[in-house]
């Protein structure tokens, strides 16, 4: 368990145990915020009376201490064998808190989330049941994604499988590590439009009460941890439909004189609009996580996303363009696409870089913000024009059908306006666009899926 930054020494309130003592260096495997407790630590030497150290990071999973002490101005206030525990005087410090939490942790997001996080040092509590799997079936499991990271993560990751409709499990979980945690990403919801369609009361509940579970846990345990929220784009409904759009040979496009030409902003109306179920839902949890941030004042953001996408999708038809059309050229499935003639254009993102712009919130968190996040005008693409990369990726034809009547809700055009969030964070940067997107999909799931088909 880790920190960042330079933490300083804290009077009577924080103790430290050392491995070594003089002015090595001094590894020290936790910080405690008690005035005397024992913690283990490796390479432990024999006691010595310390004062006050300087704190330096190492790395976020350790911290090192050098101390330029003397002896006779600090007493240990326990020593035995296994542990020395120092009271520590100087100026108090808040320790940083150190824990993750994520939601939808073995999906696409929620996955990409927690690598990246791991690596900061941070230990990762993760929550996710596998509902994409009651969702959209076994093919759209996560289970596969969940297992490689509790390879690779270890004990960093502790993954917790329960149902985040389920308020008194959450708020357990949030109990349990309270002040510890420094952030909160909640990526966990039902995605699809049609699926909702089918079972509109569970829709809701995972999207909309589920959301509610987690910000109220937040607030209870947790208030000062910045609050990410994945919502979508399809909280506009269908307005962007009704925009000056111009037929293409392979794309719809917006007229270039238009005021959302570069994309289209925030300022778009989410009212007098058909969203379907599932972006209503998205829109009751989009708007509560605004409001704990301006009602509570809490540090929260809604991230609301075009196409998110990455190698680590489990592609589904109703959910998951790119890495589904890639997996249906690879594997010879049949493909439908379905309404506008097959030039619907969506902006996509990799996921490392929508995880890049969370990362960038995290450090400058904002309270009550709203962000429109895609691939912008830097990675979009048509139907027709994804069809065309991925037969040139794989080298075979995808077969594929066309149906007239197009998912209710769908958009025609979209590309986000990042100016938003770009003017926040202007250290943010694309670096995916479409067609290196598609060659890491490939790339990372061509064994994977040709196994699959091969049984």
């Amino acid at each position: 368990m880790g920190y960042s930054g330079a933490l300083g020494c804290a009077a009577g309130l924080y103790s430290t145990c050392l491995a070594q003592s003089g002015a090595r260096q001094l590894t020290i495997s936790r910080y405690f915020k008690h005035t005397i407790i024992p913690a283990r630590v490796n390479g432990l030497l024999g006691c010595t009376r310390l004062r006050c150290g300087l704190v330096f990071p190492l790395a976020l999973n350790s911290l090192a201490l050098k101390s330029r002490c003397t002896p006779a101005r600090c007493t240990p206030a326990r020593c035995n064998s296994s542990c020395k525990v120092v009271i520590v005087h100087g100026i108090r410090e808040k320790p940083v808190m150190k824990t993750v939490v994520v939601t939808g942790s073995a999906g696409l997001i929620g996955s990409e989330a927690t690598r990246f996080f791991a690596k900061q040092g941070f230990d990762i509590v993760g929550i996710d049941n596998n509902l994409r799997r009651v969702f959209f079936g076994e093919d759209a499991s996560t289970d596969w994604n969940r297992g490689q990271l509790e390879t690779e993560l270890g004990q960093r990751y502790h993954h917790y499988n329960i149902d985040i409709r389920e308020s008194a499990q959450v708020s357990a979980i949030f109990a349990e590590y309270t002040s510890d945690i420094a952030l909160v990403i909640h990526t966990a919801a039902q995605p699809s439009h049609d699926w909702a369609a089918r079972d509109p009361q569970m829709d809701f509940t995972v999207n909309a009460n589920g959301t509610l579970n987690l910000l109220e846990a937040t607030r209870q345990f947790a208030a000062k941890a910045p609050f990410i929220f994945t919502s979508t784009n399809k909280v506009y409904g269908d307005t962007p439909n009704h925009l000056p759009l111009i037929e293409l040979d392979d794309r719809w496009e917006i007229d270039p004189t238009h005021r959302y030409a570069k994309g289209i902003g925030e300022d778009m109306s989410i009212d007098q609009t058909l969203h379907s179920l599932f972006g209503a839902s998205k829109v009751a949890a989009d708007v509560l996580v605004q409001e704990y941030g301006r009602y509570f004042g809490m540090m929260t953001a809604c991230f609301r996303g075009g196409c998110l996408t990455g190698p680590n999708h489990s592609g589904a038809q109703l959910h998951g363009f790119l890495a589904y059309l890639m997996k249906c050229t690879m594997s010879g499935t049949p493909y439908t696409i379905f309404g506008y003639k097959g030039k619907q254009v969506r902006d996509n993102i990799h996921s490392a870089d929508l995880i890049s712009a969370f990362y960038e919130y995290f450090k400058a968190p904002r309270s009550g913000e709203v962000y429109n996040i895609g691939g912008g005008r830097f990675s979009n693409c048509s139907m027709l024009e994804a069809i065309g990369i991925c037969e040139a990726i794989t080298g075979k034809k995808l077969d594929h059908k066309y149906a007239e009547q197009n998912r209710t809700g769908d958009h025609i055009w979209w590309i986000s306006d990042l100016s938003r969030f770009s003017e926040h964070y202007p250290n943010w940067k694309l670096k995916y666009d479409i067609p290196l997107i598609l060659q890491e999909i490939y790339d990372y799931n061509q064994n994977r899926w040709l196994e699959t088909v091969a049984l």
